[in-house]
């Protein structure tokens, strides 16, 4: 009789939970271990999930408990401060039914992840810190803070941008890099801003980045990228007074012909901003036995939208890999094969996308004569120049071989 194999998922967020479902369905039993003391259903803020994230959902039977929760955002309005229209263009397309990209915010995104990975009885160990990964005859052992163990065929570091797999695979690893710009938030009610809900409104401040989506039922979520040279300190930018944090946002935005001024005033609870990063590029993925996913491998900068999908991907893609590969080295190479050359790009494309938001005057009034311009040429006649980022398909049933790809662009 074949053993069943079995596998251990670091960090119980969307790319453990994800991967956790894609492994049940390739055959493979798993356990989820988070290190809080709780889910790791995160702060309030939202996010982006463009179609290929969802789709990705969709090969595991996990988009339909996502879009539930979700806002379509099928269209992207990009403005500057002075309120021009700099560009309205799709944010991607549609899936064969019709789907377009969504917003959700992100404990909505965890709690739809994590009740079906509950229906479909798989189990998260809360409390359950990572301090050491051994090999054993047999595959990999994991130790953890209270004591504790666990054994598997393979280890799935899926513990996010200050990972610790990541660390104990290779000391030498590089740390997450700051971007420039901190990231706030929140949700307001009574302000009127114009258009219809599930627009994408981007807007290029004179000081600061700040963008807003209108809910069906009439609230707005709304996020700003304040400016900040040099990284602050995460402990001394959580002891920064609400008030004073509100009284920022309102001088920074004071001068723009936006709704920024009126939707934070209208905001109860402002989010305590935090720092935004992104992860130079790791060397190490993997180590035979134990492999990184979603931003322990490569987290991306929030300006490209592609976090979350690109660590959906990455646990659809591994499940496929350990699938059609008996040899767990040999599919973890696939795995890197596979993906590393695609989220390399997406971050480098996120980069470029975050630059335009810390500029100074000379740089925003070069951006604001070229922008319209150069987005009017990128998507004449139908064109997507990001296409390959969001029409990318991941094939289920298709063997990951050594030469056979693991998705196609429709």
């Amino acid at each position: 009789m074949t053993r069943r194999r079995t596998a251990i998922v670091i960090g119980g967020g969307i790319a453990g939970q994800v991967a956790a479902v894609a492994l049940r369905r390739a055959g493979i039993e798993s356990t989820v271990h988070e290190a809080h003391d709780r889910h790791a259903d995160g702060v309030g803020a939202f996010l982006g999930l463009g179609l290929n994230g969802i789709d990705a959902l969709r090969t595991v039977g996990l988009d339909a408990p996502v879009l539930a929760r979700s806002i379509a955002t099928p269209r992207m309005v990009l403005l500057d401060g002075r309120g021009r229209v700099l560009a309205d263009v799709p944010n991607g397309g549609t899936l064969p039914d019709g789907t377009h990209a969504i917003t959700i915010r992100r404990p909505d995104l965890y709690a739809a992840l994590r009740e079906e990975a509950g229906r479909r009885g798989l189990p998260t160990a809360v409390g359950r810190r990572l301090t050491g990964i051994g090999h054993t005859a047999r595959g990999v052992r994991a130790e953890f803070a209270d004591g504790s163990s666990a054994e598997a065929d393979v280890l799935v570091g899926a513990d996010g941008i200050r990972s610790t797999t990541r660390r104990l695979l290779d000391p030498r690893a590089p740390d997450a890099a700051y971007v420039g710009f901190l990231n706030t938030g929140g949700y307001a009610r009574g302000v009127d801003v114009p258009g219809p809900a599930g627009v994408n409104h981007l807007c290029f401040g004179r000081r600061a980045f700040f963008g807003w989506i209108k809910a069906p039922d009439g609230e707005v979520w709304w996020f700003a990228n304040p400016p900040v040279p040099r990284e602050p300190d995460p402990e001394e930018l959580a002891t920064v007074p609400a008030p004073l944090w509100r009284a920022r946002l309102l001088d920074l935005f004071a001068d723009d012909r936006s709704p920024a001024v009126d939707l934070v005033r209208a905001t109860e609870e402002v989010f305590p901003g935090w720092i935004t990063y992104d992860l130079p590029s790791v060397p190490t993925w993997h180590d035979g036995r134990a492999v990184l996913i979603g931003d322990a491998a490569h987290a991306v900068s929030p300006s490209a939208g592609q976090g979350a999908a690109m660590a959906i991907e990455d646990a659809v893609v591994l499940a496929m890999c350990l699938r059609d590969h008996d040899d767990v080295p040999a599919a973890l190479a696939r795995y890197e094969q596979l993906r590393r050359d695609r989220v390399e790009r997406v971050r480098a494309q996120g980069r470029r996308n975050g630059a335009g938001k810390t500029v100074g005057p000379l740089g925003r009034a070069v951006r604001d004569l070229a922008l319209p311009i150069v987005m009017r040429r990128l998507f004449r006649n139908g064109r997507d120049p990001l296409r390959w980022v969001w029409d990318h398909h991941i094939d289920w049933d298709t063997p990951v071989t050594a030469d056979a790809p693991a998705a196609v662009i429709r």
